[in-house]
């Protein structure tokens, strides 16, 4: 989906929030809200009246933790029951019953929920999965809003078979990579089944008082009725979240609680690795290293927490897919490390919570995987052989996240990355080059809730500071780097309607020759030669290749109605020229200004035909700070789920001829034809043994272009811990309007001296994602992923633009000059010789033929063992094969899985133990 593919994501947003109570795990993840201190009635309409449950001290008898109920305690305590269907039938009772009930004593809080089924064991279904991963089983899900402010969500779930599933308190986000040490029992009778909860107040962030009272709430699944109820009810319409929750009160935590958590590790690495280049003298395709560390967690209050590491981990289980990227813009990956995904919430700029979301996402100040990333530094010329490390060492790392009695919540983050060296071969002489500065990321959040949660204001700042001596180092990256930002969110009307946004300024300083390399990169392209050049005051808008230092604004705002039938959103989205975060943050483009508007429509009521289906009618357009339009479009997109629980959807995106300022890569602005884009897809349920997703999606534009790929899923559950899924796709990209290079060229004056050479561009892929989950116990499991990839690239009809603003071009050697083909020995093209104007002035130039085929396959076995409660040994096996042969042209299946199977792989085996200590 080279071309079109990039706008899917509206389409995605909408068809998960209609989706919205679909699995019991994510009940929390997209909804918000205020709550009611009182039990007078909520909404008229419904007749509801806040739910509360008083928590008894558990007294001197001990608990269990079988998942039984037959403790003294339980029989005393009062029950929370009561609960109301949200799918299939909205509003009515729950058809099987759910009772809660809730103890404590100084050091944990207990939950013991008894879940009748009418069909009694029979009617259960369970199902072995890893830890936090989506069972196709009945589920119990506690919320808690431990501060009860309510805006935060702190989630705990379990199925019958005793996988459990934890999300942190990042409001307004519920964080799943937290992994908290947490206890539960399960067990299936006669009349269903149970569960008791153990969950130390030392792993919860809360407010001390003399009498606690929290908000709570409870989802059950019932997974054969595909009934998901709930016990503080709102309905499938309404913008619900912690301010619709009911309340346990009485709660009187004691004083003991555990304030410190040491987690060790020891890991041990052996890698086998493909034959290297021969000369190399610092290739090792064979060796071994062990190493440790430690993470250590100190609750300073019952709300402020500190985390530091030493010699932090990161080694990486799971591995980043394989990818074909040809364009101007770097590919983003998730983070995968833990010490910066757990609990990372709290540092989130711009992930405003909303019910149904655009395409286009708010302003982001900090992607965590700048820090450690691999070294940046050039090599000197005449370099022969190097040994760069793969990543750069984070030395140390520390952060304090937390909540204060006033409602500030409260992030800082600090690391320093150490002084990176890279051996070197140079001129038959060994040295070192170092690669990579000495180095310091600082990350400061704070946000403020008012008005019962209603109202948020926070603020965020952000520093990289680096110690460059090294020449090279100080030509390539800026020497310091700062960010600061606002946002907020405001909601009224039960928090029906939503005001949110963030604004942030930037500055980056350092050499000239580094930021004149920022000023050129594919963010902003200043040095486009017909760019109406602003002056550089206090924020940058003109290209300057002296300019020590850039600076930018950005923004994002959204007025939206989030609840009931009919729903609305309109957005802007903006980023000056000069705007730079990719220090510290993630950003492909500055200078646009974007806005859009959707309306759309949901309708939850089951009918004769349907369940549920929503509709979604909207536009968007964007400009450049020059004022080309370079988007405008308008969509349209449907859902629906049928009443056996299949579902399809689909959506289509018209855009008219717009101009294109990013396509000649720095360039002057050309046009883009007027194109239009379709995906259609279909899904079973997926309680069943045997679930399918499929998708299709197809392009085309008025210049011929077309673009059509395959997407499907088909996931098997032979055994009830046993999970397959295969995921093969392909996909075919032809695009007559791809770059290629720009030749410097004095008489191309309608282009400022450059030509720049396009090409029609035939790009096949076909990929095979496969996973195969066994789980052996809830703390037990075993993983298996592979990913082969296949991917030609074919470039043929090269030509040029005949004008700027223009849409018409010319092909070498049919509408203009020559083009001569250039073999090798074997008969392939190996370059091209174009006289862009035969007998002109052009001078003669030539170009490398740039068709290749490409092959991957990555895969890796991870055995987690849970050995003890937070304490957990890893053994891993990782593979990586790849080959590439450049002049071929098509992708042929028998053959290229020969070579793929013939490349040699690299292996790296890892072993990793881990300890808990809490005291």
């Amino acid at each position: 989906m080279a071309r079109f593919g990039h706008q899917r994501g509206l389409a995605l947003a909408a068809f998960l929030m209609s989706g919205l109570a679909g699995t019991s795990s994510a009940q929390e993840s997209g909804t918000s809200g205020r709550a009611s201190d009182s039990a007078s009635p909520r909404h008229a309409g419904h007749g509801t009246v806040t739910p509360s449950v008083r928590a008894l001290p558990r007294g001197e008898l001990a608990i269990r933790l079988d998942g039984r109920l037959d403790e003294a305690p339980w029989a005393n305590a009062p029950v929370g029951d009561g609960f109301r269907q949200q799918q299939p039938n909205d509003g009515e009772p729950a058809t099987q019953r759910t009772e809660i009930r809730v103890l404590f004593d100084d050091e944990a809080i207990y939950v013991g929920a008894r879940l009748f089924d009418s069909e009694g064991a029979r009617g259960v279904r369970g199902q072995l999965v890893r830890r936090d991963q989506h069972a196709s089983s009945d589920w119990i899900q506690l919320i808690f809003d431990t501060y009860h402010d309510h805006i935060g969500r702190t989630v705990f779930a379990v199925n019958p078979s005793g996988v459990k599933q934890d999300a942190g308190a990042a409001a307004p986000f519920a964080d799943s990579s937290w992994d908290p040490v947490w206890e539960v029992g399960t067990s299936i009778d006669s009349l269903g089944w149970s569960a008791e909860f153990r969950i130390p107040f030392s792993q919860l962030r809360f407010t001390h008082g003399a009498e606690n009272t929290w908000g709570f709430q409870v989802w059950r699944t019932v997974n054969r009725l595909n009934e998901i109820s709930m016990w503080s009810y709102w309905g499938r319409s309404e913008a619900g979240g912690p301010q619709l929750f009911g309340h346990i009160e009485g709660l009187d935590p004691g004083p003991s609680q555990r304030r410190t958590e040491l987690l060790p590790y020891v890991v041990g690495r052996m890698r086998a690795l493909r034959p290297g280049q021969d000369g190399d003298p610092f290739y090792e395709q064979h060796d071994g290293t062990v190493r440790g560390g430690a993470d250590l967690k100190y609750r300073l209050t019952s709300n402020l927490t500190l985390d530091a590491t030493i010699n932090p981990d990161f080694g990486q289980v799971e591995v980043d897919p394989a990818v074909v990227n040809l364009s101007a813009f770097e590919t983003f990956f998730s983070e995968r490390r833990p010490f910066f995904i757990e609990g990372g919430g709290i540092f989130s700029y711009g992930g405003f919570n909303c019910y149904f979301c655009s395409n286009v996402s708010s302003l982001s100040l900090f992607y965590t995987r700048r820090i450690g990333r691999q070294p940046q530094g050039a090599l000197p010329s005449g370099t022969e052989y190097s040994d760069v490390p793969d990543g750069t060492t984070i030395l140390g790392a520390a952060k304090l996240t937390g909540r204060t009695r006033s409602g500030w919540s409260l992030g800082v983050l600090d690391a320093v990355t150490g002084r990176e060296k890279a051996p070197i071969l140079s001129n038959d002489v060994l040295g070192e080059h170092e690669v990579e500065p000495l180095t310091n990321y600082f990350v400061g959040r704070a946000r403020r809730d008012l008005k019962g949660g209603d109202f948020r204001l926070g603020g965020i700042v952000t520093s990289v500071r680096r110690d460059l001596g090294e020449p090279l180092l100080r030509e390539r990256i800026p020497s310091h780097a700062e960010a600061a930002g606002v946002d907020w969110s405001y909601a009224w009307a039960n928090r029906r309607y939503t005001f949110v946004g963030n604004l942030a300024a930037s500055s980056v300083s350092g050499d000239a020759a580094a930021l004149d390399r920022i000023q050129r990169s594919s963010a902003r392209y200043f040095q486009r030669p017909d760019r109406e050049q602003g002056g550089n005051g206090l924020f940058s808008d003109a290209y300057d290749p002296s300019a020590t230092g850039l600076r930018g604004y950005g923004g994002y705002a959204r007025l939206a109605k989030e609840g009931g039938g009919w729903l609305w959103e309109t957005a802007v989205n903006f980023r000056s020229p000069g705007f730079e975060v990719n220090d510290l943050a993630f950003l492909t483009r500055a200078d646009y200004f974007w806005m859009n508007a959707n309306i759309s429509r949901q309708l939850n009521q089951p009918t004769g035909w349907y369940r549920s289906m929503f509709l979604i009618l909207g536009g968007q357009q964007q400009f450049n700070y020059d004022g080309d339009r370079t988007d405008l479009q308008g969509q349209v997109f449907a859902n629906v789920q049928f009443l056996n629980y299949w579902g399809v959807g689909g959506f289509h995106i018209r855009r008219p001829e717009v101009d294109d300022d990013r396509v000649l890569r720095g360039g002057p602005v050309v046009r883009r034809p007027a194109s239009q884009f379709t995906a259609l897809w279909v899904e079973s349920d997926s309680r069943k043994p045997i679930s399918l997703y499929a998708e299709l999606d197809v392009g085309s534009d008025s210049e011929g272009a077309d673009d059509v790929s395959v997407s499907t899923s088909l996931n098997l559950r032979p055994a009830s811990n046993v999970q397959v899924s295969f995921a093969p796709n392909w996909g075919i990209n032809r695009n007559p309007q791809q770059y290629v290079l720009g030749v410097a060229d004095p008489t191309a004056t309608a282009f400022y001296g450059t030509r720049y050479v396009m090409a029609d561009l035939r790009q096949e892929n076909l990929s095979f994602n496969t996973r195969v989950n066994v789980t052996f116990t809830p703390t037990l499991t075993l993983e298996l992923f592979a990913q082969p990839l296949l991917s030609s690239v074919d470039y043929s009809r090269f030509k040029e633009f005949d004008a700027p603003r223009g849409l018409g071009k010319s092909v070498y050697g049919e509408d203009v000059g020559t083009l001569t083909e250039v073999r090798n020995g074997a008969d392939q093209v190996t370059t091209y010789r174009v006289d862009p104007d035969g007998p002109g002035a052009a001078g003669e130039f030539t170009l490398d033929n740039p068709d290749f085929n490409f092959r991957s396959l990555r895969g890796n076995a991870v055995l987690r063992w849970e050995y003890r409660p937070g304490s957990t040994l890893y053994l891993v096996w990782t593979q990586d094969r790849s080959s590439f042969d450049p002049f071929q042209d098509r992708l042929s299946l028998g053959n290229d899985l020969d070579l793929l199977k013939a490349a040699k792989p690299d292996n790296i085996f890892l072993v990793k133990v881990s300890y808990w200590l809490n005291w």
